[in-house]
Formats: structure tokens, C-alpha cells, sequence
């Protein structure tokens, strides 16, 4: 796997955002089939490669109470070192006047505060939470307001969650793009843009793989996704997707030995196939794990299950225990730990 990518100034950004991006073939997600077995390089066992220290960086939460994820983490929880609180708008205002800096004896690093790109920069920040603050929006489309309240953000040094919410098509990355690319040029070095719903994007889980890795939507997700990790201080937040259906059940390491189910085969096929591109853009250095769906997001997903998942995909990659701790550790440590209440 390449090493980690380094993000371009705003001015070598706009340079490059046009140049030809290498794409990655099927051959580098499964193995052959035949004639090859003994030189393609087996990947690590899914047990072997385990973070040591967890943050969980997309806990979505209607209180202050932590125990329904604690209950869903397991024993994930015993080694979770920080997470990150979001919540609906209607709730943020109660939770942000009730929230501990440590909740059941876990961290939190930092409260996700909703705002509307379409209305400017925010209003009516919480300024008596005892937990910093980072900003979240939803993303539809490029407008000059748009434009602005990112530009705001960033030039705030603020954190800014984007939940991307849009059709998977050429016009509305490149509008994506743009907006963050013009609104990135003259952002703080302690601010960051933090991608939803990019990895893995929205699905149709009826088209098969082999269809998939040439149909248009993938191969937009394969050359904007390099083109978005040239834009500086951007990272892609890894959560459950947004695929119309419940994560499947993923038994914990260590307990007794089961057969992956069918459809937990499949999901982890199709996550492979999104993570591999992201991982050629954005190096293990800019990919952050979170274990909610986004706030916007319908779909059911327990904790201990989307993170022995995604575990156990990138491990399969043939990811290394640095990369794993970045992922699920390092990454969320250094960016949200940077924010000041």
C-alpha cells in the first residue's frame, strides 16, 4: 500500500485538480482466481491486527447517557480512549449545557454542533459547554452561501463535520470540490474539513460487484475521491453507509469461531472495493473510523458490529498495526484533540 498522502497547498491544489488520477483495479482488492495462488500475497489473519487504543469518532447520541453504546461496544469500550458526541439539532442545545468532559469513564473529545451551510456562518454556538466544539452540515450542493460558512469555519480554526448528501455523478463532485477547495484557501493550520458518506458512499447493494467496478458511479467515487484528498486538511470519516440496510451481525475476535455469513461476505467485498481508492488518495494518515451512521442517516448499525467490520476489511487489505492505530486511534486523537473549548 502507498504511503501516506500529504495534502497540497490551496495554489498546488488548483494546479493539479484536473491531472489524470491512476484508478485501482479489481486484481488489487481479491485474489486471483486461478494459476497465481502461490505468489499473491496472503493478507494478515482479521485477528492478528487490532488498534490498541480506540476513538470513536461519530457517537450520535439523543442525551448525555452513553450506555446503549457502551452496551453495543462491548468490550471495545475497555479500550476506548475518547469519542466524538453528535446530535440531532433539536438536541444539541440540552446536551451541550449537560455533557462531562468524561462520561462512564470515556473521553469526550469533542461535541459535533449542527449548522446550515445554506444559512452563513453559525449562530448561537454553546459557549457554556464544558467539551470542545466542532461544527457539522449536511452537504447538498455548491452555493455562494455554501462557500462562505465553510470559508468562515475554517478561517475560525473550527473542525467542521460534512455529511455528503448527494447522487454519486460527475457534476456533484466536482461541485463538491470546488466549494471546498475555494473555501479551504485561507483556513487555519488547526482546522479541518472532515468528509461523510464519501467512505463508503451511497450504494445500490442489487448491483453486483463485478458490474460495479466498471459502472460510472465507481468510477467517479475512484477519481474524485484522489482529487478531494488534494485539498488541504481534508480526512474522510469511515461510518456505517448509507446502503438502505442494517449492518450485518460481526461476532468480536476471541469468542467461538463462526462462519461469516453470506451477507457479511458481500458487505465486506463491496467496503474493500471504496476503501482501497481512499486508501491510494488519502493514506491510513487521513481516514478516520466512527461507529454511527450519519445524523441524516435512517439506517441501523450496532457499534461492535460496523467495527469488527470495518477491522477486519482494512486488515484484510493487508493493512499493518500502524496504519490500524492511525485509523482508529492517532488520526481522531490528533485532529479533534487540537480543537480548544
Amino acid at each position: 500500500m502507498s504511503a501516506p498522502s500529504t495534502p497540497l497547498s490551496p495554489s498546488v491544489w488548483a494546479r493539479r485538480k484536473d491531472k489524470a488520477l491512476p484508478t485501482l483495479s479489481l486484481s488489487a482488492i481479491t485474489p486471483p482466481n486461478t494459476g497465481t495462488a502461490d505468489r499473491f500475497p496472503f493478507p494478515p489473519s482479521p485477528s492478528s491486527v487490532s488498534p490498541g487504543f480506540i476513538i470513536d469518532a461519530n457517537v450520535v447520541v439523543n442525551s448525555t447517557d452513553l450506555s446503549q453504546w457502551i452496551s453495543e461496544a462491548g468490550p471495545l469500550s475497555e479500550k476506548t480512549k475518547g469519542v466524538v458526541i453528535a446530535a440531532s439539532k433539536d438536541k444539541i442545545k440540552e446536551i451541550a449545557e449537560q455533557l462531562e468532559p468524561t462520561v462512564s469513564g470515556i473521553p469526550i473529545l469533542s461535541l459535533s454542533v449542527p449548522f446550515s451551510l445554506e444559512k452563513g456562518a453559525p449562530v448561537g454556538i454553546p459557549s457554556s459547554s464544558k467539551v470542545p466544539i466542532a461544527l457539522s452540515s449536511i452537504y447538498t450542493r455548491k452555493t455562494p452561501e455554501v462557500v462562505d460558512a465553510l470559508k468562515w469555519a475554517l478561517e475560525q480554526g473550527h473542525v467542521v463535520d460534512v455529511d455528503v448528501q448527494f447522487d454519486n455523478d460527475e457534476s456533484a463532485y466536482e461541485s463538491l470540490e470546488d466549494a471546498l477547495g475555494k473555501a479551504s484557501e485561507n483556513g487555519k493550520e488547526n482546522s479541518a474539513i472532515i468528509l461523510s458518506n464519501i467512505l463508503p458512499p451511497a450504494d445500490d447493494l442489487t448491483l453486483p460487484l463485478v458490474k460495479l467496478i466498471n459502472h460510472p458511479t465507481y468510477r467517479a467515487y475512484q477519481a474524485h475521491t484522489a482529487s478531494l484528498s488534494l485539498i488541504p486538511n481534508t480526512y474522510i470519516k469511515f461510518i456505517p453507509p448509507s446502503w438502505q440496510a442494517t449492518t450485518p451481525q460481526t461476532p468480536a475476535p476471541g469468542g467461538v469461531k463462526q462462519e461469516d455469513s453470506s451477507e457479511k461476505k458481500a458487505w465486506k467485498r463491496r467496503i474493500k472495493m471504496y476503501i482501497g481508492p481512499a486508501l491510494e488518495a488519502f493514506g491510513y494518515q487521513r481516514i478516520i473510523f466512527g461507529s454511527s451512521p450519519s445524523v441524516s442517516s435512517h439506517e441501523k448499525s450496532s457499534v461492535g458490529d460496523w467495527y469488527e467490520l470495518a477491522r477486519e476489511s482494512f486488515a484484510e487489505l493487508g493493512i499493518e498495526q500502524e496504519g490500524i492505530d492511525a485509523i482508529f486511534y492517532e488520526n481522531a486523537k490528533q485532529v479533534y484533540g487540537s480543537i480548544r473549548k
